[in-house]
């Protein structure tokens, strides 16, 4: 038979253990991040985030469109309000074996146990509102794809060292990256395909999905023929993490 489902730590649970606990560390690189893939993986992962609310309820199906025709496969970051936006392209992208969906969230805040902000968005304030940042979504994903996400990523992709904690002890891993994509969907096409066409062996490349028109669509659609030319192998992050 197989393993019993571990039981998800409460609420309460989480803010006694680390409601008492400083960070020591902010920002996109810090304890309890996966930067990159494994140690001696050769290909890469593109990941794309749908971040909802102020930050975009758009669907940019031309990316989606020539990933699907190429048979490159993605992991999409979606946050609760962008699904609640899109849900019959939630469906489908759901249903779809060549994404695998992760979590981008609930309101798409920077997750700190202190309230830091990243870019102007204002973080959790503290480790319960950490938990609701990370299950709000999590349930919503949970229900509608009948097991629980695997890979979490806040909005901004900034956190505190004591949040990356909660986070892991909810179940989920943070994803951070090795190479910005499209610069937070600020990049020209021509900028977008320098980004992804340099990235390295290993890397994870972060860009937007919730932002039909801009360059991140026709600059990934000029960098990965090249790529795939070259011999390199893209991925899920579940399938080498």
């Amino acid at each position: 038979m197989p393993p019993a489902a571990s039981r998800e730590r409460t609420r309460a649970e989480l803010v006694q253990r680390y409601g008492g606990t400083a960070p020591r560390e902010w920002g996109l690189e810090v304890a309890g991040v996966i930067t990159e893939l494994s140690e001696g993986e050769s290909a890469m992962a593109l990941t794309f985030d749908a971040c909802g609310g102020p930050g975009g309820n758009g669907y940019d199906a031309e990316l989606i469109g020539f990933l699907r025709g190429r048979g490159v496969p993605a992991t999409l970051f979606l946050n609760a309000r962008w699904i609640d936006a899109n849900p019959d392209v939630f469906e489908q992208l759901a249903a779809d074996p060549l994404f695998e969906i992760g979590n981008h969230g609930t309101i798409h805040r920077p997750l700190s146990v202190t309230g830091r902000s990243a870019y102007g968005i204002a973080g959790t304030g503290d480790v319960g509102e950490v938990y609701d940042e990370v299950t709000g979504n999590a349930h919503k994903l949970t229900e509608s794809l009948g097991h629980p996400p695997r890979f979490f990523r806040s909005g901004t992709a900034h956190y505190d060292d004591v949040a990356t904690r909660v986070v892991a002890d909810l179940g989920e891993r943070v994803a951070g990256f090795t190479v910005n994509g499209d610069g937070g969907a600020t990049l020209s096409a021509a900028e977008v395909r320098r980004e992804v066409a340099s990235a390295p062996p290993r890397a994870i490349v972060i860009g937007h999905m919730n932002h039909p028109g801009g360059g991140t669509a026709p600059g990934v659609a000029a960098a990965v023929p090249g790529l795939l030319a070259a011999g390199r192998r893209f991925v899920r992050l579940s399938d080498v993490r």
